[in-house]
């Protein structure tokens, strides 16, 4: 997929790559702006199960999914990114997909996911909240305290 969104995209599951997640971050300062956050998401990416978004073209990765398993009823979209050059293409769309149709095989009933609370507006976490509602997740409980001075919005969907 080039900038202009043609060319075609693989969902790769199975394999960790914790590189290309170092680097998807670091070019997402407004999301991903907090050293030791951004690094506690590059050791995650070493274990976790992952969804990447490569570029059938170029073998790049443009986009990537981290899942939490709570339970065998409930798992958590614990990270999203996406090049900001590939931004409203689709790309955060077809990860999220992909993680709700495994899920939803594998009989999970709850998705979860967190993001910075709405009593702290910020415009770049007002685009990821529409983002997730447009997905279909409702907003359930904002929590202070767990992120230190930032409200985390707790969303969820059930399946």
């Amino acid at each position: 997929m080039d900038a202009n969104g043609s060319g075609s995209l693989d969902v790769v599951t199975g394999r960790q790559d914790p590189d290309a997640v170092e680097r998807l971050l670091r070019s997402l300062p407004d999301w991903f702006g907090i050293e030791s956050s951004l690094l506690e998401y590059v050791e995650d990416a070493r274990t976790k199960p992952t969804y990447l978004a490569v570029s059938s073209d170029s073998g790049e990765v443009l986009g990537v999914l981290l899942v939490t398993m709570h339970s065998a009823d409930s798992a958590e979209i614990h990270l999203l990114a996406v090049a900001p050059d590939h931004h409203r293409q689709g790309i955060g769309r077809i990860l999220v997909t992909a993680f709700e149709a495994d899920m939803a095989a594998a009989e999970a009933r709850v998705l979860q996911v967190k993001t910075l609370g709405p009593s702290r507006p910020d415009e770049a976490y007002g685009r990821t909240l529409r983002f997730y509602k447009a997905m279909g997740y409702i907003p359930l409980e904002e929590i202070h305290g767990l992120w230190g001075d930032n409200p985390c919005l707790i969303l969820v969907k059930a399946l």
